[in-house]
């Protein structure tokens, strides 16, 4: 079963906790109980030097009997809540309290024990070994970190752990005279540990409901519109551009459902530019077609004679080459938008290749009547790149500009350099365009507005072919226009590292039919 994205962050996020508070319990319970250990070790410690002071050493010096330090050692251990043990030097056990601590087996002899020998009590040997290393003044402070506590059964002795601290015994001499062990079951440090699970049991309990609740509120703020957002995108793939978002926040998912309904209007206008092409292409090439079947058909049946079908042939001869313009444009452009243009990269002189294509619209411009000014600003116009293909997008850009500038007006063409670059730029004084046109002029057969449509000779072509080898270059080209005051055209060129070519600036009036 497919879980949503909603099951995901809980189940990843219940994972999260899981670990975390598990991790934690494991800290708390490790930290915990090494703390309480430490804090029971000091205090049998000092129990086990109070007794020591208190009875042991009074009964070693033969000032008490041993009914009474039994007697004491069973005050001590009910007050202390604690096994109290007196051994010797040799690691046998000669008194005890009679706290009720249950044994494997009893560590004293006694008439009821009466397998008890001295083998069982020396287990205590090991442990007095290290007296002779621990040597403490009877009066002096007595050194807890010098001494670890056992924590378990104790050698097997006890059946459930139990907390054990001994405490050397020294003469006035220095001799060993024995030790006090004190066991302390380790029931006391559980049961503080279970109070302190609980403690902490519940708190945690409480953060995971609040943080689960929390996330609750978070995942379906966020996952309900995106959900939305997808029932959106389903409609826009079964073409119902018209439905909207509805969402109107400021974070990344209004900058998604922002995008999406962008998407969605440029998508709307696809058919619109279908319809668009379909007409255009189809005019561009019913008209020549016309022209040469009526010129044709008009041949064949006499209607014109032959005295007269040479330039009636030369007509159809320019239609037809019309059709082959307008086809291999779009042949050219369709291999650019896939393929890219094969560019030949070299070094060439810019200036030499604008006038070398000014020049072939001299004739153009002085039947029109306008004129057209080539001004360079820059003292270095070598440039990398491609020059046929460079050539074409100079030659686009001019004849682009003649055919909207009317009788009478002129055209600048300008060089300036900034750093690395060579900035082109192609202004005209004609019709100028609107914003909505500016946007549209590079798509393909793209006229502009009914004036614009009234050149038979173009194709819709040439500034689409343009921003293709542009942007093949990793160049740019952009436009800017007035309606009523013309269009100015900007594209770069990259220099390359040549010595200046031209020094200062100049301007050279290609053609001119204002005189």
């Amino acid at each position: 079963m497919q879980r949503s994205l909603f099951d995901r962050i809980y189940i990843l996020f219940l994972i999260i906790m899981i670990l975390s508070f598990g991790f934690l319990t494991l800290y708390i319970s490790y930290t915990a109980r090494d703390s309480l250990v430490e804090e029971k070790k000091a205090s049998l410690t000092i129990e086990a030097k109070l007794i020591s002071d208190m009875s042991v050493n009074h009964y070693m010096n033969g000032e008490i009997s041993d009914f009474q330090l039994t007697a004491d050692l069973n005050y001590y251990s009910k007050l202390f809540q604690s096994d109290i043990w007196c051994l010797d030097s040799n690691g046998n056990i000669y008194a005890r309290s009679n706290r009720d601590i249950t044994y494997v087996e009893s560590p004293i002899e006694n008439e009821e024990n009466p397998k008890k020998s001295n083998d069982s009590a020396n287990i205590f040997a090991p442990l007095l070994s290290d007296i002779p290393n621990n040597i403490y003044m009877i009066n002096t402070e007595y050194d807890m970190a010098n001494t670890e506590p056992i924590v378990g059964d104790f050698y097997g002795i006890f059946k459930t752990d139990v907390i054990t601290v001994n405490l050397p015994i020294i003469s006035s001499d220095q001799t060993p005279k024995g030790a006090i062990l004190i066991h302390s079951s380790m029931d006391q440090i559980n049961h503080k540990m279970m109070k302190t699970y609980s403690s902490t049991l519940i708190p945690c309990l409480i953060i995971i409901v609040i943080a689960f609740s929390f996330i609750a509120i978070v995942s379906k703020k966020i996952i309900k519109p995106i959900k939305h957002l997808s029932s959106v995108a389903r409609d826009y793939s079964e073409g119902n551009f018209d439905v909207k978002t509805g969402i109107q926040s400021k974070d990344e998912i209004g900058q998604l459902a922002d995008s999406m309904e962008y998407m969605a209007d440029e998508l709307s206008k696809l058919d619109q530019y279908r319809h668009d092409f379909v007409s255009n292409i189809s005019h561009d090439f019913r008209s020549p077609l016309t022209s040469i079947k009526g010129y044709v058909s008009a041949m064949l049946d006499g209607t014109i004679p032959p005295n007269k079908q040479e330039r009636y042939l030369n007509i159809v001869l320019d239609e037809t080459q019309r059709l082959t313009k307008l086809t291999q444009g779009l042949l050219d452009l369709n291999h650019l938008e896939i393929y890219g243009p094969y560019l030949k990269m070299s070094e060439f002189d810019f200036i030499d290749v604008v006038k070398a294509t000014l020049n072939t619209f001299e004739i153009k411009c002085i039947d029109k009547g306008i004129a057209i000014y080539l001004n360079n600003h820059a003292t270095n116009t070598v440039v990398t790149a491609d020059q046929t293909k460079i050539q074409q997008v100079i030659y686009n850009l001019i004849d682009n500009a003649i055919k909207f500038t009317p009788s009478g007006k002129k055209i600048n063409v300008s060089i300036h350099e900034t750093n690395d670059k060579l900035y082109v730029t192609v202004k005209d004084e004609g019709i100028g365009m609107s914003e909505d046109t500016q946007r549209k002029i590079w798509t393909r057969f793209y006229k502009g507005d009914q004036s614009r449509g009234k050149d038979k000779q173009g194709t819709g072509l040439g500034l689409a072919i343009t921003k293709e080898i542009i942007k093949a270059h990793n160049e740019t080209i952009e436009v800017s226009s007035t309606e009523g005051e013309g269009s100015k055209f900007v594209f770069s060129l990259t220099k390359a590292k040549q010595e200046p070519s031209h020094t200062g600036q100049t301007e050279i009036l290609i053609a001119n039919s204002l005189r």
